[in-house]
């Protein structure tokens, strides 16, 4: 059987001639592990849904996740509240989407019952739900393990990946991969065609969100940036925080005393190159801390007695690879409220593209009532038969991406990729451009979703 490897590079599709390793280099893995149906990389809120429910339908299932914790920006993101459930009339985001959300519910009692548009996140207890659900359904979870290198059977097939970890390298094989990384790396690495807008003054800026403490509420301004009345208006105005470099302001009560905040943004920023990354964490950073200086100088009432007790763990970033698959969903399918005849769960978020020049309103809003369908084509990369997408890194225009990119889309996204991927580990030969879609979509309008 002829292997080849592929590992991150600069190429457009992160092949790395030559630099494969094989069964007898140094670096070969330590271990090998073939036990498993489906593999999840990424344990975000796409890769939390896409495990509960491969394993839910009994698959045997392996979560894989770089840092200590899941959920991602909603947790190590700080990401301090959830994007719409609801369309004003009825709730969007259901089946593994609205479980999340109404168990992290329990994290905020501050929030009155029945109340589903940007409710806030508390991310300690946000963790501990989903810990819970991987735990209940069976999942296998990994923490601290990082995609190090992807083996391919053929052109269209992975074999096995190789993570990194405290033992070193160990090769994971599976029936069927699902990524959720966010940025593709899994489908880059196997040779999945990708979009990717080129430099950063044609990508969403990403922002490194944070946690104020000491907080006076009753006190506090309406900060968001939108209003006229925001003090961001005259600290930008002032001139004495460099690092504030525009009016995106937001922020959320997530307990007594706590405001989490996602506010400003970072510019000049390449997600994929950890350099780029490593000083953007930095400069967030320092960026939290003028933030908090410049709220007590505007807003003493409120923060005189306040301190900044956390940054992100994680960059918020808005837009990487959006991986190519079997369908692209354009600008047009959102402004058209388009419905798929393998729609697998439906979204309304408005097309929130944070870009230099902020024209993130120049899109409207849904009216009450209205969403369009997410079809499961967007899931399937192209020419890839035992590999699934979900999450931010979905097959979408750079536009279109920016409403699919946000945490109750990704768990729907999630939930029918981790399923779709239980049903193809049933085929001889798993093909997930071959799922049964009436068997899919019935399985997930049982679970709950609505389509």
């Amino acid at each position: 059987m002829k292997r080849r490897a592929f590992i991150k590079s600069a190429g457009v599709l992160g092949l790395a001639s030559g630099l494969a390793w094989s069964p007898s280099a140094s670096a070969a893995p330590a271990r090998s592990d073939d036990r498993w149906d489906v593999l999840v990389v990424g344990g975000g809120p796409a890769g939390c849904a896409a495990a509960i429910a491969a394993a839910r339908a009994g698959a045997k299932t392996l979560l894989i996740e770089s840092t200590g914790c899941l959920g991602g920006m909603g947790t190590s993101g700080l990401v301090p509240a959830w994007t719409p459930f609801s369309d004003g009339e009825r709730v969007v985001y259901q089946g593994l989407a609205l479980t999340v959300f109404n168990e992290s519910g329990q994290g905020v009692p501050h929030i009155p019952p029945g109340r589903y548009d940007w409710v806030d996140i508390n991310p300690e207890y946000l963790k501990t739900v989903y810990d819970h659900l991987t735990a209940t359904h069976g999942v296998s979870v990994r923490f601290f393990t990082r995609l190090a290198a992807v083996e391919m059977r053929a052109d269209d097939e992975l074999d096995r990946v190789v993570v990194a970890g405290k033992v070193g390298l160990t090769a994971l094989k599976a029936k069927v991969y699902v990524d959720c990384t966010g940025d593709g790396d899994l489908a880059a690495w196997a040779g999945a065609a990708f979009e990717l807008n080129p430099g950063a003054a044609a990508r969403q800026m990403p922002t490194l969100c944070f946690t104020i403490a000491g907080v006076d509420h009753a006190a506090m301004p309406d900060l968001y940036g939108g209003r006229a009345a925001s003090p961001i208006h005259k600290i930008l105005e002032s001139g004495k925080y460099p690092l504030i470099v525009d009016t995106h302001l937001c922020a959320n009560k997530v307990g007594p005393g706590v405001v989490q905040f996602n506010a400003g943004h970072l510019r000049d920023v390449d997600p994929l190159d950890e350099g780029s990354l490593s000083a953007a964490m930095a400069r967030g950073r320092a960026q939290a801390a003028q933030f908090l200086a410049a709220f007590k100088e505007y807003a003493p009432a409120a923060f005189a007695r306040a301190l900044l007790v956390n940054t992100g763990g994680l960059l918020g970033v808005r837009e990487s690879r959006r991986v190519t698959g079997d369908y692209t969903f354009t600008t047009a399918d959102w402004l058209a409220r388009r419905e798929f005849d393998d729609g697998i769960g439906r979204n309304n978020y408005y097309i929130d593209v944070h870009v230099p020049a902020m024209n993130d309103h120049s899109y409207p809003h849904y009216g009450k009532g209205e969403s369009h369908g997410i079809p499961y084509r967007i899931l399937t990369p192209r020419g890839k038969r035992n590999l699934l997408v979900a999450g931010r890194c979905v097959s979408a225009d750079t536009h279109a991406a920016g409403s699919l990119r946000v945490q109750p889309a990704c768990l729907v996204t999630g939930e029918a990729a981790g399923l779709a991927a239980a049903l193809a580990c049933r085929q001889p030969a798993p093909d997930v451009h071959a799922v049964d879609l009436p068997q899919l979509r019935q399985r997930l309008r049982e679970a709950g979703q609505l389509l």
